[in-house]
């Protein structure tokens, strides 16, 4: 985890130690504790009605499946980071430490490709909804799900095998430990394969999806499109918010790398923003349930009926069905959302 690593102070910086995000501070745990309980109910939700109530029978089922298993991943890594920012993990081995690196960088990117997918499969829905019948069925989605699990494994391998307990300041911290020789290639590779999945890929491809669907729906007479536009820009929005401003630190780290920015203000503003950024960025596996699961009407019916079997849920259930069938009625482009 970035936020805990202090290899780009090559300047000998002063660091503020009562920074609100850093580490032995209250702050930064109960902020990851906080995304861990949110984050765990979400996609368990998920998880849960997909398996159990719903049948997978397309692209979009298999990515809405991978999608929650992948932040699940990510949200499991929290309490580890929460318990090493306060020197709790102990330094009885290396094991833990890679552990929790190995399954928050899984889950980080194959996370951000999932949504993208995710993004395609809308693209190819509502733009190309005919020709795209062939391309979107359950063969194809766990074809491409499985091709993103090996791109996330190996984009994670190196930060497992140079994970280590390296002691800082009297206290052990989970940091990457490279070859004194080869350290700098190392820490390049690793941030410039962060930028391509999360900036230079993810967001173009995202950009490019989203925008196609806007002017599909702004050209349709459906009555319910001003509601499906917002959450297109919810969508773009949330990932931007998220994503984009850690995106871009660990750019501005990589100009460190060369020099470009060699002052110890700087230094000690880009390691502040950090701890920021990435607990932002870590706030979008909380919202993915939201956005991908809750509001699509294929996943509420079955929450619904998994609902519907509590009393107290029975009225409001009810309610909700009517107007799915309503907006479902009144929907010319039909999807599984």
């Amino acid at each position: 985890m970035n936020a805990t690593e202090s290899e780009y102070d090559y300047y000998s910086c002063y660091q503020d130690p009562d920074s609100v995000l850093s580490d032995g501070s209250v702050v930064l745990p109960v902020l990851l504790y906080l995304l861990f309980g949110l984050g765990l109910l979400g996609n368990a939700t998920v998880l849960w009605v997909l398996i159990r109530y719903m049948k997978l029978r397309s692209m979009t089922d298999v990515c809405l499946l991978n999608l929650a298993l992948s932040d699940l991943i990510l949200v499991l890594s929290l309490p580890l980071w929460a318990f090493n920012s306060h020197n709790q993990l102990g330094s009885d081995g290396p094991v833990p430490c890679k552990l929790m690196t190995g399954v928050y960088q899984l889950g980080l990117y194959s996370g951000t490709l999932f949504v993208t997918l995710m993004s395609m499969d809308r693209y190819l829905a509502i733009v190309h909804a005919v020709a795209a019948m062939r391309a979107r069925t359950l063969r194809y989605g766990t074809a491409a799900s499985i091709a993103i699990w090996v791109v996330s494994v190996i984009l994670t391998i190196p930060q497992v095998v140079f994970a280590e307990m390296v002691e800082e300041d009297s206290q052990m911290k989970c940091q990457q430990k490279y070859p004194d020789d080869t350290a700098r290639l190392w820490k390049l590779l690793r941030n410039f394969s962060e930028n391509t999945v999360g900036l230079f890929v993810c967001l173009p491809i995202m950009a490019f999806c989203y925008v196609k669907i806007l002017v599909v729906l702004h050209r349709s007479r459906n009555s319910k499109k001003d509601r499906a536009m917002k959450l297109i820009f919810t969508i773009v929005c949330v990932f931007v918010v998220c994503w984009v401003p850690y995106n871009v630190i660990i750019f501005l780290q990589t100009l460190q790398m060369f020099e470009l920015l060699n002052n110890c203000e700087t230094t000690n503003s880009i390691d502040s923003a950090l701890g920021v950024a990435e607990t932002i960025a870590l706030a979008h596996c909380c919202a993915n349930p939201v956005i991908y699961a809750f509001v699509g009407e294929k996943f509420r019916r079955s929450l619904g009926k998994v609902l519907s079997r509590y009393p107290c849920w029975k009225h409001l259930c009810r309610g909700d069905a009517r107007d799915t069938e309503k907006e479902t009625s009144n929907t010319p482009v039909k999807s599984d959302y």
